[in-house]
């Protein structure tokens, strides 16, 4: 049923040039045809541009600095592959993540392991290859020492994590205190450990409070210098935002958007959103944030980095991966639902992660009609997955689709290679996990892919 009247709040992602093309070449098409289900295409071109670019920001600024892409945003193999082929490094944290940063070439050096409480066989890999340690707590900062007294060579590399003062109840980190006594520790361990600084990560995306924390710990770098300990350099771990839609059309949305709108009344409360626009984003972001003036501070952070010969490390992960990916299910079935469409995929919604974190993922869809004749006109529609969960929805939101779905179509979900793709993902109903394409040369007339060559 058309419905030509209604006004149906929309999200539509910036232009993709490169997924447009896989579009209209066919070649979605064909790999639905090919793999028989839902999959995942990937375009690490885009993650190569943007890795470039947070390089091009550090040295715009004249501050040293490495960049570790989070392994966890995706386990394509493609994207450590090209980081590797970049030199640049790579955040895991467990064995089989190590194990596959080196397998595909990342330098042992080159690696930043995080995570709370980490396993010993992880930390055993991680000494053993001189990855650098993110130590979240005194226990096992004594365990790393006790590893590095006995089986390695070497010395362990390692950052302080902190815990922040604005986020006082974050399970992760160490307060000043305990900041402290790990400092007395290491100093204590003697060559065993090399302290190297700091890091931390902070929930939210606002620069403001990292630039705060980044000065802060510039001046426990000093201190710690000042008590024989190298302390050049401070991770500001990830968080930085990407946009993926403009500014009217997100700020539209979110002023129109309301219950009617959505399957079953569904409700969303706008703060469980993601902030699927914001005005400085991905390199942007870290240019601002190195420009920014910490709290009671007369210069900017990149200034009091390049003054105190502090590098700074990151650890990226959506950001690294803008526009480097999307999605595409199979309509399986259509039907009518309260005067609406309810349509049924070939997959489910824990290929789109947002949906499992009592939120949704907002950019809209693209229909892909199989047959050339499909009328043109509004046709909403929401969009529910091939299980017998009543909750397993892709897409609560009715969705303007400007073509009626209908059984056979493609429902192309973009920018979706962060997080979105595998963090929760499972073979629910024994249904196989959604594949992997790699798609190469996209400037080309005829895109050229491969099945990602991820080891596990």
């Amino acid at each position: 049923m058309e419905v030509a009247t209604a006004r149906w709040p929309a999200l539509p992602a910036l232009p993709d040039p490169a997924t447009d093309r896989i579009v209209a070449c066919g070649l979605a098409a064909e790999l639905s045809h090919a793999l028989g289900g839902p999959f995942h295409f990937l375009l690490p071109d885009a993650f190569t541009a943007n890795l470039a670019a947070f390089r091009a920001a550090l040295a715009d600024a004249r501050v040293p600095g490495f960049v570790h892409y989070a392994k966890k945003a995706n386990k394509a193999a493609v994207f450590v592959e090209r980081a590797a082929a970049a030199g640049a490094g790579v955040d895991v944290a467990s064995a089989a993540e190590l194990r596959e940063a080196l397998g595909h070439g990342v330098r042992g050096e080159h690696l930043m392991v995080t995570g709370p409480a980490k396993d010993p066989v992880l930390l055993r890999l991680a000494l053993a290859h001189g990855a650098t340690v993110a130590v979240d707590a005194l226990d096992e900062l004594d365990r790393v020492i006790s590893l590095a007294r006995s089986a390695t060579a070497r010395p362990a590399r390692v950052l302080l994590r902190v815990l922040p003062g604005t986020q006082p109840h974050s399970r992760f980190g160490m307060d000043d205190g305990e900041l402290d006594t790990a400092l007395a520790r290491c100093r204590a361990a003697g060559e065993a450990i090399r302290t190297e600084g700091f890091s931390f990560h902070l929930s939210g995306y606002a620069l403001q409070p990292r630039a705060d924390l980044t000065a802060r710990l510039v001046e426990r770098c000093r201190r710690a210098r000042e008590a024989g300990l190298p302390a050049d350099r401070i991770s500001i771990g990830g968080g930085l935002p990407v946009s993926y839609t403009d500014a009217a059309s997100w700020h539209a949305f979110l002023e129109t958007q309301r219950p009617d709108h959505y399957h079953a009344g569904k409700r969303f409360e706008a703060g469980d959103f993601y902030p699927y626009h914001s005005p400085v984003a991905g390199a942007a972001a870290l240019t601002a944030l190195l420009a920014t003036r910490p709290a009671d501070r007369a210069s900017t952070v990149a200034e009091l980095l390049r003054e105190a010969g502090i590098a700074l490390l990151l650890e990226p992960g959506r950001t690294l991966l803008d526009r480097a990916g999307a999605t595409v299910f199979r309509i399986q079935g259509v039907k009518e639902r309260d005067g609406h469409r309810l349509l049924t995929v070939d997959g489910t919604s824990l290929s789109l992660s947002e949906q499992w974190f009592n939120s949704e993922y907002l950019p809209d869809p693209r229909l892909v009609p199989a047959r050339p004749d499909a009328p043109t006109g509004v046709f909403p529609a929401s969009v529910g997955a091939a299980t017998c969960l009543e909750s397993d929805m892709l897409t609560w939101r009715r969705i303007a689709f400007p073509h009626p779905p209908r059984a056979g179509d493609l429902l192309l979900y973009p920018n979706t290679a962060g997080y979105q793709m595998d963090s929760n993902e499972s073979p629910f109903h024994d249904l196989p996990l959604p594949p992997k394409v790699v798609v190469d040369r996209t400037e080309q007339v005829r895109p050229r892919w491969r099945l990602d060559r991820h080891f596990t």
